[in-house]
């Protein structure tokens, strides 16, 4: 295993505006809440923070508004210790992401992405070529896919793998998939995907059709892996108190593995506990394990 990986990041950053509530309402229905908090997110930036927290080398590749979300997402991201040189303002406001949480830990999530979508497939190109060379490149679906193509392209002539959440879920441009070595779909972006439940069957077709190495992550049950063959990977038994995060906990720490050498199974098995970890506490950034956490669950590991 790699002393310490690098990970670039091309992906979406989020100021998390968070209501908690026994139930959600209905639809022209007002209910009163429990709580409300304002967190640090967006999938790119939760995979960066994961990934960071386990010690990787991390890079964010975004676009922040000029406004105060801006400054306190570039404040957060530097705090963690997360290369922020390819992280640049522009006029406009950054991207938010008001999250409904219901008391099973149940979310639902509105993305706007701001900023977000002020990123280009040249700026993003750019950054993988004038850093030093990733092992893993990471991206999602909360900026455009034209520019996590170019970043993947480039990537891969540097040697990096590539993994790709494509979430939320949106049908994928072949150009983007002919780049992605890992795709990392939950159970509802696999079906909307593919049109069909989860099973071991409909993974192996998927995983065949896209010509990607593949995991599926479904919940309290674990994860796919699909590499010819179908292995699930059992998650760790908790009580979970709010999933938001979890599968952004997953893709960081899975990454991290791939980055470092790991196996695919040891990978996974890697993510599922940090992921497991996340749904124990409140909030997305802040429920991820601390670094502390991370070795210490690196150790239950065996490493």
């Amino acid at each position: 295993m790699q002393d310490v990986p690098t990970i670039a990041v091309v992906g979406s950053t989020m100021i998390d505006l968070i209501a908690y509530a026994a139930r959600l309402p209905e639809r022209g229905e007002t209910v009163v809440g429990d709580r409300f908090s304002i967190g640090f997110g967006g999938k790119g930036a939760n995979q960066a923070v994961m990934a960071r927290n386990l010690g990787a080398r991390v890079a964010m590749v975004n676009r922040l508004g000029d406004d105060a979300y801006g400054s306190m997402t570039l404040e957060n991201l530097v705090r963690f210790g997360i290369d922020t040189t390819y992280t640049e303002m522009v006029p406009g406001s950054s991207g938010v992401a008001p999250i409904w949480v219901e008391a099973d830990g149940t979310n639902r999530i509105i993305v706007i992405p701001g900023a977000n979508h002020r990123l280009t497939a040249p700026d993003a190109e750019a950054a993988i070529r004038s850093m030093a060379p990733p092992d893993v490149v990471v991206g999602q679906f909360e900026i455009p896919q034209d520019v996590t193509t170019a970043a993947f392209a480039a990537g891969r002539e540097l040697g990096a793998t590539t993994i790709l959440n494509p979430a939320p879920a949106e049908p994928i441009a072949p150009d983007l998939l002919d780049h992605t070595d890992w795709l990392i779909p939950n159970e509802s972006e696999f079906e909307l995907l593919t049109g069909e439940p989860v099973s071991p069957d409909a993974a192996v077709r998927f995983a065949e059709r896209t010509r990607t190495r593949l995991v599926i992550t479904v919940g309290e049950r674990g994860a796919l892996v699909v590499t010819g063959e179908v292995t699930s990977v059992p998650a760790v038994e908790c009580e979970p108190v709010d999933t938001t995060g979890a599968g952004d906990a997953f893709v960081g720490a899975f990454a991290f593995g791939v980055a470092s050498g790991l196996g695919a199974l040891d990978a996974v098995g890697l993510a599922v506990a940090c992921a497991s970890a996340s749904v124990t506490r409140l909030g997305t950034q802040t429920s991820f394990p601390t670094p502390a956490e991370c070795d210490d669950i690196k150790r239950s590991l065996g490493w």
